[in-house]
């Protein structure tokens, strides 16, 4: 299995590994890193260093850089005397020290991105939003506004893309024909991150902005799932969002409880174990194996490699800093 998407996609690679599934990690972190450098770099967070892919746009765009249908643009965006990947702000957060560099690391999570593709058996993709900026002529998709994480806005050539049911749809369509293509009878499993938005750009109150771009993902992923028998929709969203859904009896939530924590984004401990719980019951795996089963055993530590569920490193987290 391979793990893609939003920034909640972060909590299923090291879990699924730790219940005995083979998750596929392509790109590794170098021998030694500590687990908390480890996680400020953006290892262990998906299969490989792609960062956050919230939107079915971005999937499609790091597909076809990685299949050779389209060649990555190569300009970095630039701070004093560091380099950054307008398509990864975060991955390297103090930047490369030469464009070089930041190349050599893209191709690299490019390598690794192919490498998932063809060996996989399941392709695991959480959508997570339909607010997305592009750069005008070229369109290519960047996972934050450029101006916050790194780089400078410029209303010349940056614009908001809000994605329509038919954008998300076919952008996700097309993403999952190119995989196909590459790796016949691939499964895919899709789900719909719990997370919402933090903040928006477009213009709208942002509880307004979350439940549109929520519900049209939603509604992408259950029919694509419903027309292809090799796609599968497994509910994170509702099982975080609904009360009570999913739960027996004895464990339904009292009145007014919740699972984000007290910032109403942050999905609670709590929230992330019940996804995690109904996803191993689902699939016959509900009980964790004996044994260590983690790369994160090599350290003597049995828990998943990040295991802080609020990521101030996140792409979509920055997205606060537009005020």
């Amino acid at each position: 299995m391979v793990t893609f998407g939003s920034c909640f996609a972060r909590h299923l690679g090291p879990a699924l590994r730790k219940h005995g599934f083979t998750w596929l990690e392509t790109e590794p972190p170098p021998h030694g890193l500590s687990r908390e450098s480890a996680s400020r770099f953006g290892y262990g967070h998906f299969t490989c260093r792609t960062g956050t892919l919230a939107t079915p746009t971005a999937l499609r765009q790091w597909l076809a850089w990685a299949l050779g249908d389209e060649t990555a643009p190569a300009d970095p965006w630039v701070a004093g005397e560091r380099f950054f990947d307008p398509f990864r702000p975060t991955i390297e957060p103090d930047g490369f020290v030469s464009r070089a560099e930041m190349l050599a690391s893209r191709q690299q999570a490019l390598r690794s991105l192919r490498r998932a593709i063809r060996e996989a058996d399941v392709f695991l993709f959480t959508l997570g939003m339909t607010e997305s900026w592009v750069h005008d002529p070229e369109g290519w998709v960047y996972p934050a506004c450029p101006g916050t994480a790194a780089g400078r806005f410029d209303a010349t050539r940056h614009r908001l893309v809000n994605l329509s049911f038919a954008q998300a749809r076919a952008a996700l369509v097309a993403a999952l024909e190119r995989l196909w293509a590459a790796r016949p009878g691939l499964r895919m499993l899709l789900t719909v991150s719990p997370v919402p938005l933090t903040a928006t750009a477009s213009g709208h109150h942002v509880v307004t902005a979350t439940t549109e771009s929520k519900a049209i993902l939603r509604a992408v992923a259950g029919e694509v799932a419903a027309s292809r028998p090799v796609v599968d929709y497994f509910p994170s969203y509702e099982l975080v969002t609904v009360p009570g859904f999913g739960a027996s009896r004895a464990e339904a939530p009292a009145a007014g409880e919740t699972l984000f924590e007290a910032n109403r984004r942050t999905v609670s401990r709590r929230g992330v174990a019940r996804v995690m719980r109904e996803f191993f019951v689902a699939h016959g795996a509900a009980a964790k194996p004996d044994g260590p089963s983690s790369r994160a055993d090599s350290t003597g530590d049995d828990e998943p490699l990040d295991d802080h569920l609020e990521d101030p490193h996140c792409d979509d987290a920055w997205a606060e800093a537009f005020g």
